[in-house]
């Protein structure tokens, strides 16, 4: 339940915000928090003679973020350089931990990117792309040949070795403009077992 301010401290918020200041300004001087300040300056309007300064203030703030995004991706690419076999098998168990069912070696996901790594990483435990049995959920108002175009190029297959695609009643939900893509491998007991293995001594080692 959110805290309920006295009038005194409402009135506080307001007149810092119509002098010109701002969100962070007003959290720091006043001690609430980001949440229970927008709650009271979200409808006011800031004097005239305050507005450039304000404005100035918020354009800080977006080059400092953007400043802060760089130096982070910078440091990013330092950190990860050419990954080894080693790397590509921890993200592995990493990504499968997370996504990966637990009785076989079968992924399910809506990202592209994060099947086109999972896929990659396979590799390093010896399974081709002709080990990859590929299955596709969609739904109703998506088209079922561009949904089929798309995996097929993110796996690397060609588009008549996906297997099956499930359609969902109903319409595509939130973010899910292609639907989701199930990869299992065939006869991978073998390389489930190492997986699962290697995830029991990375929840081992970091405890």
């Amino acid at each position: 339940m959110a805290k309920r301010l006295s009038q005194t401290e409402v009135r506080r918020i307001i007149d810092l915000r119509k002098i010109g200041h701002s969100l962070n300004e007003i959290r720091r001087l006043t001690g609430h928090s980001n949440s229970t300040v927008l709650r009271y300056i979200a409808e006011i309007v800031v004097l005239p003679e305050y507005r450039k300064q304000l404005r100035e203030k918020q354009g800080g703030s977006i080059l400092k973020a953007k400043r802060n995004w760089k130096n982070a991706q910078h440091e990013a690419s330092i950190l990860i350089t050419r990954p080894s076999r080693k790397d590509r098998l921890l993200v592995l168990a990493s990504l499968y931990w997370g996504e990966g069912t637990k009785s076989e070696l079968n992924l399910l996901n809506t990202d592209p990117s994060l099947i086109k790594v999972y896929v990659r990483c396979l590799k390093e435990l010896g399974i081709d792309k002709s080990d990859l049995r590929v299955s596709i959920r969609t739904y109703e108002d998506l088209d079922r040949d561009t949904v089929i175009t798309h995996w097929a190029r993110v796996v690397g297959i060609p588009k008549k070795k996906i297997l099956n695609v499930d359609v969902l009643k109903g319409r595509k939900k939130g973010k899910l403009k292609y639907g989701m893509c199930r990869v299992r491998v065939t006869k991978g007991a073998r390389h489930f077992k190492l997986i699962m293995s290697l995830i029991e001594e990375i929840r081992r080692k970091f405890q």
